[in-house]
Parts: C-alpha cells; structure tokens; sequence
C-alpha cells in the first residue's frame, strides 16, 4: 500500500513538473506571439502618426523661416529710419516747391487773361507790376 501511495505521489510530482517545463518552455513563444500580434496591430497607426509629424515639422519649418525672414526685414526697416525722415523732407519740398509752381502759374495765367481783357476792351491800366 505504501508502494502505491508513494507511485501515486510520485506521478502527481512529475506531473506537476512536468506541466512545469511544458509551461515554462511554451511562455517564451506565447509571448513573443503576442507580441507579435501587437505590433501589427498597432504598427500601421505609429506609421501613420510618424508621417503625420514629418509632414508638421515641415510645415513649422517653413513658418519659422517665413517669421525669420519678416523679423529681419522688421529689424532692417527700423534701421532705415533715418533713410525715411530724408525721405520725408524730400517730399516737403517737393510739395512746397511745387505749389511755389502752381501759384507762380496762376500769377501769370492771370497776368495773361487780364491782358488779353485789356486788349479786348480797349483800354490799358497800369496794373503797377
């Protein structure tokens, strides 16, 4: 009855290590089959979010460069400014010149049209300029 009890105990032993081994040399490849299953589930989708971020840091990139680029003519602009208060007297002139012209014009135009009254209406005054 021992020699039972004690082959009893023994096949529970080695079924039980048995199980073990087989279990233990199995959860290697369970693993790495879901492993396997995960990325390509989720590969697709991380490809897709690093296409998506490539094509965002171009977009950034050329809008750093185009704010650079208005930054710099911005700085270049107010160390003109002394470029434009010259320009700005130049046009002064210009305007006080040419309405130093206009009034001049219609000083003689006017010199002109009383002349040309005088003559048609026969008689001539001195105007004295």
């Amino acid at each position: 009855m021992e020699d039972q009890e004690m082959q009893l105990k023994v096949k529970r032993v080695t079924d039980k290590f048995t199980e073990s081994m087989y279990l233990l040399a199995n959860e290697p490849s369970v693993a790495l089959y879901r492993l396997q299953e995960h990325v390509r589930r989720s590969l697709p989708e991380l490809v897709q979010h690093k296409t998506d971020m490539q094509s965002w840091e171009e977009q950034s990139q050329g809008a750093i460069y185009t704010v650079e680029y208005a930054c710099s003519a911005v700085k270049s602009m107010t160390n003109s400014s002394l470029y434009f208060k010259s320009i700005d007297g130049l046009l002064r002139q210009a305007i006080t010149m040419k309405e130093q012209i206009s009034t001049t014009q219609g000083r003689s135009r006017r010199r002109t049209t009383d002349s040309g009254v005088l003559k048609e209406g026969g008689e001539k005054h001195n105007s004295g300029i």
